[in-house]
């Protein structure tokens, strides 16, 4: 596909292409063409996308195709993940043109929404993304834990298998907005040990129907020796309480346990006081590529049965402009086009409402939306749920 007089874009189309692209991003991100030949074979060759100036690679990204978790619902989503352009070629709208083909090469093939992390803002709200949800690294002393029961087992597994953990995983992320629902390489990032570091996995209760488990890393800093939980799912309180368990029995040489969760992570409610901190936050963005199938894949509340009519702009995709009638019954979404139009807002907005981010009465407030209030009450109880958050980082 033909972008400029002077770029083109695609896929990679051979070994020096790969050994280029893998170079560029090495520079761009700090990391070892080690590290690049890992990443490479986890994620895929033909999931990479670059641009070109005749032979030589000016920029590229990988592909993560896997689903997100809205209303209950998992909508098929593809993750953007190690945009990178050389160095020589930044400011010349490059990475615009890179961003703008993998998304019209998404939206061409049908995908609903696409999430990234964004090192810049600027260049992913020009081509329609939007915030939409957060990661938080906690941390906690792990001498003020004070937490004792053992009432249920714990036992030691090879996270290499990490198909035991799978089914535990999903039955946590599909109650809460913004949850991945991975793919293999999103579970290769957690259960494979980075560098010289050593990964310790447990199944928490009965081995024949376990209630949680925990992934986790051991490192060292300035304030001594941390606990690093990678992954975590805890489906019944008993499995809460034996985690707090787990980590303040390390209390004799481990100073702190650090996790990824919520901005109000309700993980922390049967703590004792409240000595747990956000140490770290981040917002991620959302796109959505195809506002009629996003609106239609979400899950919405079950006893709500509504229209609401939705005036969307997008600068990029013709198909997302223009009325839409969301029609809403027992926890699901038709939508046709036309209506009244009362609910307007940019496709960007879309995205921090669709997530369920910021309420319509905060979107209007900052001036991303214009609405009636008979709309605009429609629209909060349709996408009203729990803060858009995930742990994994891609």
């Amino acid at each position: 596909m033909v972008i400029s007089a002077q770029l083109d874009y695609g896929c990679i189309s051979n070994a020096d292409e790969a050994e280029q692209l893998g170079e560029l991003l090495t520079q761009c991100f700090g990391s070892s063409l080690n590290n690049w030949q890992v990443y490479l074979n986890r994620i895929g060759q033909d999931n990479f996308r670059l641009i070109r100036q005749g032979e030589k690679i000016v920029g590229g990204l990988a592909i993560y195709t896997m689903g997100q978790w809205y209303g209950g619902q998992s909508i098929p989503m593809a993750g953007i993940a190690a945009v990178g352009i050389a160095p020589e070629y930044r400011g010349t709208g490059a990475a615009y043109k890179l961003m703008q083909c993998t998304l019209q090469e998404l939206h061409q093939q049908g995908v609903p929404i696409s999430t990234l992390y964004a090192a810049t803002q600027v260049l992913y709200r020009k081509v329609g993304y939007e915030q939409a949800g957060i990661r938080c690294r906690w941390q906690i002393p792990t001498q003020t834990i004070q937490k004792r029961d053992r009432t249920l087992p714990m036992f030691r597994v090879k996270p290499v298998n990490y198909e035991v953990f799978q089914d535990l995983y999903s039955q946590q992320a599909q109650t809460t907005n913004g949850n991945l629902n991975r793919n293999s390489a999103i579970w290769q990032n957690l259960v494979e040990a980075p560098n010289d570091q050593s990964i310790y996995a447990y199944l928490i209760g009965a081995k024949s129907q376990p209630e949680g488990y925990v992934i986790c890393t051991q490192s060292s800093n300035a304030e001594g020796l941390l606990l690093n939980i990678k992954d975590w799912a805890f489906l019944t309180p008993a499995a809460a309480r034996r985690f707090w368990t787990f980590c303040a029995d390390h209390r004799s040489q481990v100073r702190q346990v650090r996790w990824y969760s919520s901005l109000m992570d309700s993980l922390t409610l049967p703590l004792v006081e409240q000595t747990a901190q956000i140490r770290q936050q981040e917002r991620w963005m959302l796109r959505i590529l195809n506002v009629p199938k996003a609106l239609e894949k979400r899950g919405y509340p079950l006893e709500i049965e509504t229209e609401l009519h939705l005036q969307v702009q997008d600068d990029l995709f013709a198909a997302n402009n223009g009325n839409f009638i969301l029609s809403v019954s027992q926890g699901r979404g038709k939508v046709t086009p036309g209506g009244t139009g009362e609910f307007r807002l940019h496709v960007r907005a879309l995205a921090s409402l669709f997530t369920s981010l910021f309420t319509p009465e905060q979107l209007q407030r900052m001036g991303y939306l214009d609405s009636t209030a008979a709309a605009l009450s429609r629209a909060n109880s349709l996408f009203s749920g729990s803060l858009p958050w995930m742990p994994d980082f891609f």
